[in-house]
């Protein structure tokens, strides 16, 4: 078997994955940008809103950080992979970029 991961065929946000006789091209975890192999573990370097720990890039709560992400009045933060959205408490609703009550 020959290695074609050996010349490095795929994208930058692939790994290769030799096969008997051929190869694949995986995506990467979403936590990567740019990785060696499968999982949050083999990133080259984390993606924006992750952080590595222990050997892996781990997502980071934007919600609770020390200076808050939502700073409009009546905003809750909800924390997502790699980022955060900032949501009208409950009770209240989007109004033309405002939070008011229901």
């Amino acid at each position: 078997d020959l290695d074609e991961c050996a010349a490095s065929p795929c994208k930058d946000h692939q790994y290769c994955l030799n096969t008997d006789g051929s190869f694949s091209c995986k995506a990467c975890d979403a936590s990567c940008v740019g990785c060696t192999g499968e999982g949050s573990q083999q990133c080259k370097t984390c993606a924006s809103g992750y952080v590595k720990e222990d050997e892996k890039c781990t997502d980071i709560d934007e919600c609770n950080l020390p200076e808050k992400v939502c700073t409009e009045e009546n905003q809750d933060c909800v924390n997502t992979p790699g980022s955060y959205k900032c949501v009208c408490s409950e009770g209240f609703e989007d109004k033309d970029g405002t939070c008011v009550q229901t």
